[in-house]
């Protein structure tokens, strides 16, 4: 890793040179999709969950993605039935009268996180792009993480009842095993993990089997959304368990989910466009970079970006993002309250400093390809990551990880000065 006060004039030559302006050029954004090519995954990344310029930038790179290059849906760090809501909002199915309706079913801690205003625009901009397109040419809105254990049984149970009364009672049984747990999936995970009842993993993965070998007419979508839940509830219960047991095992099960979801989505709308489906994810840097570029690497970690790549190779798209200063919204403590806290300036020796030096503000680089800039951004460098929690006075500890960004992104977006989100009433 490059250390404190070494020379950087020659990256920082790099990058100037490379440097795509945004904000400034009608041409930043059509380089982008330029060398986004015919990938059929593009992960936008963020380097917060609180910061409003992140959003409002991946909007904007994804409305042109679905507008010019047909993508088909876009799949979010959140989970299945909260955003199927949003889905069917968009793809004008539902009764909800509006966006800030439709996203009523992100209620658990950090809301701020998908309800905000860019996410609202963006959803009444997909709902109206929508309008007027075959419902099978539908843009759709997906969530794929794994935390909604509770409600996906919910939701598996509710499709049974309308589609088939004894495969619910079936299920019932089954699922009654999380019963005593009054939906506190931590509580179920702690005695799960350390013997103190027994294990719901073998209920879970028969539920999920019979949905896999029993598809019944109730139409593809919907079976489809049943399996996905199912499917979450299987993934979720292993989750929960494994938490106990240590972050490495628990954060690869995380990501393993997410991948599985994504491959599961380009399967179903690939046989309903008959053609290979397109995809836009997003979720933070540290889901979607490139594990194998980073520290996570060395005590066994992988994510989504790494996944994607070993199957899609080329196909997959990564995009980071990265900011120097602002303000985040952020809590102090897991289920904390939403608090704007400034961000401390970038740590020497970290890529955020290192782009903050360059004097360019908003720009993208493309790494993709690019000789000169893979040699520039070789050596591993601090990176920084803020999750729904941000700790200032542990920042180092908290917040930073090594990296060697240009095998981490195909692409990394530097908004230097950036504000905090705002959150739905």
């Amino acid at each position: 890793m490059r250390g404190k006060g070494q020379d950087d004039d020659g990256a920082i030559r790099a990058i100037r040179a490379a440097a795509c302006p945004l904000g400034t050029s009608p041409h930043c954004h059509a380089a982008l999709l330029f060398a986004v090519a015919d990938a059929r995954f593009v992960l936008l990344g963020e380097a917060s969950h609180g910061t409003d310029d992140f959003y409002r930038e991946r909007a904007a790179i994804t409305k042109r993605l679905i507008e010019e290059k047909a993508f088909d849906a876009v799949a979010v760090e959140a989970d299945w039935p909260d955003a199927l809501r949003v889905d069917r909002f968009v793809r004008g199915l539902s009764d909800d009268s509006s966006a800030l309706q439709a996203l009523g079913d992100f209620q658990r801690f950090p809301a701020w996180m998908w309800r905000n205003p860019p996410v609202r625009e963006f959803v009444d901009w997909l709902r109206a792009f929508n309008q007027g397109r075959a419902p099978e040419q539908r843009v759709g809105f997906y969530g794929i993480d794994l935390y909604s254990l509770y409600t996906s049984i919910e939701s598996v149970l509710e499709y049974l009842d309308r589609v088939d009364p004894e495969a619910a009672r079936r299920a019932r049984s089954r699922y009654g095993c999380f019963d005593h747990f009054a939906e506190d999936t931590q509580a179920y995970g702690h005695a799960a993990a350390f013997g103190l009842s027994a294990s719901c993993e073998d209920a879970a993965v028969a539920q999920l089997m019979e949905l896999r070998e029993k598809k019944v007419h109730a139409g593809v979508d919907a079976h489809f959304h049943a399996e996905q839940n199912a499917r979450l509830v299987r993934n979720a219960e292993h989750y929960y368990r494994t938490m106990f047991k240590g972050r490495v095992a628990s954060w690869n099960l995380r990501d393993q989910h997410m991948a599985q979801t994504l491959e599961a989505l380009d399967a179903h709308l690939s046989a309903r466009r008959s053609r290979p489906a397109r995809i836009a994810v997003w979720a933070h840097n540290s889901h979607l970079g490139d594990a194998r570029a980073t520290e996570m690497a060395n005590i066994g970690e992988l994510n989504v970006g790494q996944l994607m790549r070993e199957r899609y190779g080329g196909q997959c798209f990564n995009v980071g993002f990265t900011t120097a200063s602002g303000e985040v919204m952020a809590a102090s403590a897991w289920d904390g309250d939403a608090e704007r806290k400034r961000i401390n300036p970038p740590l020497a020796g970290s890529i955020e400093a290192l782009l903050h030096e360059t004097g360019l503000g908003r720009f993208a680089l493309i790494l993709r390809n690019h000789q000169v800039l893979a040699e520039a951004l070789r050596d591993a460098r601090l990176q920084r990551a803020i999750g729904v929690i941000y700790a200032p006075a542990t920042e180092r500890q908290s917040h930073y990880f090594e990296a060697r960004v240009a095998e981490q992104f195909d692409a990394l977006v530097h908004l230097d000065q950036t504000s905090a989100l705002e959150s739905l009433a």
